[in-house]
């Protein structure tokens, strides 16, 4: 099995930068067979997809169905006519609430969402409720950040929708979905899981999870930007209306009207991101040949030896689950805002974000404005959280005397 450190030898991009990068939750590194796998697509098969007859665009068609096949069976989908290529987590799930959501969603019916739920998987849901005169409701955390037994009771006969993150990208809170998806199925709801910051640390499969929907990002996964996947039954596709209209998605066009194409291609209008698909599957296939329980040993070592060294410091404020944690660990430091923190971070080389992470109502049920937040990855070290951990004392010591108790 690789370390980490080896790992890290295949990623181009810490050749050159010297300090510590622990902001994977918003992007992470490239992995060199992605990079050339994109690049090789363009040096030698530069083409459109669906349009052509002649080689290049014949042989990029197939590039591009072949990482169609490889998402599929990276999500444990039953056809890759169930995988459908966007470019986010954000496009996937406005395609969801939209062609989904309006269509499904009445009158007093309910969507149930977490607290915890990032703005994606947010906005576009109270779009529906307010168009639909639909009712929001929230599953809250109890004093761990878990969602206790008690609140899915709020998963009801009226409940059309439970949209629910698999991994919050504020607290690390690990959800349990399978709970949560068989409570929903039960009261006849459908599940919409977003898996954007849980792919790139565990397996997920949606087969066995019965899962409706599933959403990721690539670039969360060591992909490229501009690259995204939406996870529908083929059953739900089916019944959903295209999402954005035009080429590529039709089948037969008159003057009044038009005829749809066939899954997946009726989601897909204009000309798709077959490079970005193509850099997709490179890097599933590079988390394949590393392997999920490697990946898992590698960032949970790092992940507690962070924990241990920020609990040891009194004046820092941790924000996640006391034994079930992942990959991202929040934390303030007493006295001094989360932005001044990242910035005198910066100074040091040292990537980190702060701010509300795109989930203000999760930041107002905390009863904070903003948070510091470093994430985890596999090509990480002890020497990146050490230099951040150093830095930190270092910048409390020097503020300290303007702190007021």
């Amino acid at each position: 099995m690789k370390t980490n450190y080896q790992i890290r030898e295949d990623f181009p991009f810490f050749k050159n930068f010297k300090g510590a990068y622990l902001d994977n939750a918003a992007t992470t590194q490239k992995p060199k067979v992605v990079l050339s796998n994109v690049n090789n697509f363009y040096k030698k098969y530069n083409s459109n997809v669906h349009r052509g007859s002649y080689k290049i665009s014949e042989q990029a068609e197939k590039l591009y169905s072949d990482a169609r096949q490889t998402v599929a069976d990276f999500l444990g989908a039953h056809s890759s006519d169930e995988i459908v290529f966007t470019k986010n987590t954000t496009e996937s799930l406005n395609l969801i609430a939209h062609s989904y959501g309006l269509n499904n969603i009445n009158k007093g019916d309910k969507i149930v969402l977490s607290i915890m739920e990032h703005h994606s998987n947010l906005v576009p849901w109270q779009m529906v409720a307010k168009t639909k005169n639909a009712n929001l409701s929230y599953m809250y955390l109890d004093n761990n950040y878990s969602i206790p037994d008690s609140e899915l009771k709020k998963i009801d006969n009226k409940t059309k929708v439970v949209a629910i993150t698999c991994a919050s990208n504020v607290l690390g809170t690990l959800v349990d979905i399978e709970k949560i998806i068989k409570k929903a199925h039960n009261m006849g709801a459908v599940v919409v899981l977003d898996a954007t910051q849980f792919v790139a640390h565990y397996k997920l499969d949606v087969t066995a999870l019965n899962a409706d929907f599933a959403v990721i990002s690539g670039h969360k996964l060591y992909a490229p930007l501009g690259i995204g996947v939406l996870y529908g039954k083929k059953q739900l596709l089916d019944q959903m209306n295209p999402f954005i209209m035009g080429g590529g998605m039709i089948e037969y066009v008159t003057e009044e009207n038009t005829t749809f194409a066939p899954l997946p291609n009726k989601f897909e209008g204009g000309t798709p991101n077959v490079a970005g698909a193509i850099g997709l599957a490179a890097a599933i296939k590079y988390i394949n040949n590393i392997g999920y329980d490697n990946i898992y040993k590698i960032e949970n070592e790092l992940a507690t030896y962070a924990i241990d060294r920020l609990k040891k410091l009194p004046y820092i404020k941790l924000y996640l689950q006391k034994n079930n944690y992942s990959d991202v660990i929040s934390f303030n430091i007493k006295g001094i805002h989360p932005h001044d923190v990242a910035s005198l971070l910066s100074s040091k080389n040292i990537c980190m974000r702060s701010g509300n992470h795109c989930a203000q109502p999760l930041m107002n049920y905390l009863n904070v404005d903003s948070t510091c937040r470093i994430s985890i990855a596999m090509y990480n070290t002890k020497e990146e959280i050490d230099m951040f951990i150093d830095a930190l004392e270092s910048i409390y010591n020097k503020f300290k005397k303007y702190i007021k108790e």
